[in-house]
Protein backbone atom coordinates (compact mmCIF):
# COMPACT_ATOMS: atom_id res chain seq x y z
CA UNK A 1 0.00 0.00 0.00
CA UNK A 2 1.21 3.23 -0.96
CA UNK A 3 1.86 6.26 1.31
CA UNK A 4 -1.40 8.51 0.39
CA UNK A 5 -4.26 8.25 2.70
CA UNK A 6 -6.72 6.45 0.87
CA UNK A 7 -10.15 7.33 2.64
CA UNK A 8 -10.66 10.68 4.21
CA UNK A 9 -13.61 12.21 5.82
CA UNK A 10 -15.01 14.78 4.51
CA UNK A 11 -16.90 17.47 6.17
CA UNK A 12 -19.29 19.99 4.60
CA UNK A 13 -20.41 22.97 5.59
CA UNK A 14 -23.26 25.59 4.62
CA UNK A 15 -22.70 28.12 7.70
CA UNK A 16 -19.64 29.79 6.17
CA UNK A 17 -18.25 28.17 9.44
CA UNK A 18 -15.46 25.65 8.10
CA UNK A 19 -12.38 27.54 8.98
CA UNK A 20 -14.01 27.87 13.25
CA UNK A 21 -14.72 24.10 12.73
CA UNK A 22 -10.96 23.55 11.28
CA UNK A 23 -9.09 26.15 14.21
CA UNK A 24 -11.21 24.33 16.72
CA UNK A 25 -10.60 20.94 15.85
CA UNK A 26 -6.92 21.44 15.14
CA UNK A 27 -6.96 22.89 18.51
CA UNK A 28 -8.46 20.59 20.42
CA UNK A 29 -6.54 17.55 19.33
CA UNK A 30 -3.57 19.11 19.07
CA UNK A 31 -3.67 19.00 14.99
CA UNK A 32 -2.52 20.46 12.03
CA UNK A 33 -3.35 22.36 8.88
CA UNK A 34 -1.95 21.08 5.40
CA UNK A 35 -3.60 23.23 3.03
CA UNK A 36 -6.15 26.10 3.00
CA UNK A 37 -7.70 27.05 -0.30
CA UNK A 38 -9.89 29.82 -0.12
CA UNK A 39 -12.91 31.20 -2.85
CA UNK A 40 -12.35 34.62 -4.48
CA UNK A 41 -14.30 37.52 -6.19
CA UNK A 42 -15.66 34.99 -8.51
CA UNK A 43 -17.59 33.37 -6.03
CA UNK A 44 -20.55 35.20 -4.72
CA UNK A 45 -20.69 35.66 -1.18
CA UNK A 46 -18.10 33.14 -0.74
CA UNK A 47 -14.50 35.59 -0.73
CA UNK A 48 -12.10 34.10 1.66
CA UNK A 49 -13.55 31.30 2.82
CA UNK A 50 -12.88 27.96 2.30
CA UNK A 51 -13.53 26.27 -0.98
CA UNK A 52 -11.15 23.58 0.64
CA UNK A 53 -8.95 22.97 3.37
CA UNK A 54 -6.71 19.51 4.69
CA UNK A 55 -5.92 19.17 8.26
CA UNK A 56 -4.74 16.22 10.35
CA UNK A 57 -5.89 14.90 13.62
CA UNK A 58 -4.74 12.06 15.56
CA UNK A 59 -2.52 11.26 12.16
CA UNK A 60 -6.13 11.43 10.13
CA UNK A 61 -6.13 13.77 7.22
CA UNK A 62 -9.93 15.44 7.39
CA UNK A 63 -10.78 17.80 4.40
CA UNK A 64 -13.32 20.61 5.46
CA UNK A 65 -15.34 22.91 3.08
CA UNK A 66 -17.93 25.59 3.14
CA UNK A 67 -20.35 25.01 0.36
CA UNK A 68 -21.95 28.18 -1.77
CA UNK A 69 -24.93 25.59 -2.24
CA UNK A 70 -27.15 25.52 0.37
CA UNK A 71 -28.30 21.28 0.03
CA UNK A 72 -31.14 19.85 1.75
CA UNK A 73 -29.08 17.42 4.03
CA UNK A 74 -26.31 18.39 6.55
CA UNK A 75 -24.52 16.15 9.32
CA UNK A 76 -25.94 13.62 10.80
CA UNK A 77 -25.40 11.05 13.67
CA UNK A 78 -25.61 7.87 11.72
CA UNK A 79 -22.09 8.84 10.52
CA UNK A 80 -19.74 9.65 12.91
CA UNK A 81 -15.62 9.68 13.93
CA UNK A 82 -14.84 7.54 16.44
CA UNK A 83 -11.57 8.43 18.63
CA UNK A 84 -9.86 5.94 20.98
CA UNK A 85 -8.34 8.45 23.95
CA UNK A 86 -5.77 6.96 24.86
CA UNK A 87 -6.08 7.97 28.92
CA UNK A 88 -9.25 8.99 30.98
CA UNK A 89 -7.82 12.43 31.45
CA UNK A 90 -8.12 12.81 27.16
CA UNK A 91 -11.43 11.01 27.18
CA UNK A 92 -12.57 13.59 29.65
CA UNK A 93 -10.57 16.76 27.83
CA UNK A 94 -12.07 16.16 24.79
CA UNK A 95 -15.97 14.90 25.42
CA UNK A 96 -15.75 18.46 27.62
CA UNK A 97 -13.90 20.13 24.62
CA UNK A 98 -16.03 18.74 21.61
CA UNK A 99 -19.72 19.41 24.08
CA UNK A 100 -18.75 22.33 25.19
CA UNK A 101 -21.39 24.96 24.15
CA UNK A 102 -23.65 24.22 21.89
CA UNK A 103 -22.98 20.25 21.82
CA UNK A 104 -25.30 17.85 22.81
CA UNK A 105 -24.60 14.53 24.27
CA UNK A 106 -26.28 11.68 22.26
CA UNK A 107 -25.29 9.06 24.60
CA UNK A 108 -23.02 10.58 28.07
CA UNK A 109 -19.66 9.74 28.76
CA UNK A 110 -20.22 6.33 31.03
CA UNK A 111 -19.81 2.82 30.75
CA UNK A 112 -22.35 0.79 28.80
CA UNK A 113 -20.44 -2.64 29.69
CA UNK A 114 -17.27 -2.17 27.00
CA UNK A 115 -15.80 0.75 29.19
CA UNK A 116 -15.68 4.64 29.34
CA UNK A 117 -17.69 5.73 25.78
CA UNK A 118 -19.57 8.94 24.93
CA UNK A 119 -21.63 9.99 21.60
CA UNK A 120 -22.26 13.67 20.92
CA UNK A 121 -23.03 16.42 18.51
CA UNK A 122 -20.01 19.47 18.78
CA UNK A 123 -21.77 22.41 17.93
CA UNK A 124 -21.12 22.31 14.72
CA UNK A 125 -23.51 19.10 13.89
CA UNK A 126 -20.33 16.52 13.75
CA UNK A 127 -20.51 13.52 15.36
CA UNK A 128 -18.20 12.12 17.54
CA UNK A 129 -18.01 8.21 19.32
CA UNK A 130 -15.14 8.73 21.63
CA UNK A 131 -13.84 5.58 23.86
CA UNK A 132 -11.17 4.85 25.64
CA UNK A 133 -8.26 2.65 24.00
CA UNK A 134 -7.60 0.40 27.10
CA UNK A 135 -11.11 -0.60 27.74
CA UNK A 136 -10.96 -4.08 25.64
CA UNK A 137 -8.55 -5.31 22.98
CA UNK A 138 -10.24 -3.35 20.30
CA UNK A 139 -12.59 -0.73 22.50
CA UNK A 140 -15.83 -1.44 20.47
CA UNK A 141 -14.57 -3.45 18.06
CA UNK A 142 -14.75 -6.18 20.58
CA UNK A 143 -18.69 -6.02 20.61
CA UNK A 144 -20.19 -7.84 17.88
CA UNK A 145 -22.29 -5.44 15.72
CA UNK A 146 -25.77 -7.84 16.71
CA UNK A 147 -24.72 -7.96 20.58
CA UNK A 148 -24.51 -11.66 20.53
CA UNK A 149 -21.29 -14.06 20.31
CA UNK A 150 -17.43 -12.59 20.21
CA UNK A 151 -15.53 -10.55 17.75
CA UNK A 152 -12.91 -12.02 16.42
CA UNK A 153 -10.15 -9.04 15.47
CA UNK A 154 -8.96 -10.01 11.78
Amino acid sequence: MSGIQQLTPFLMFQSGRAEEALNFYVDLFDGEVVLIDRYGAETPGMNGQIRLATFVIAGTQVNIIDSPIQHGFDFTPSMSLFFRATTQTELERLWAGLLGEGGQALMPLGDYGFGPFGWLNDRYGVSWQLNLAEAGAGGTDDIPADGAGTATEV
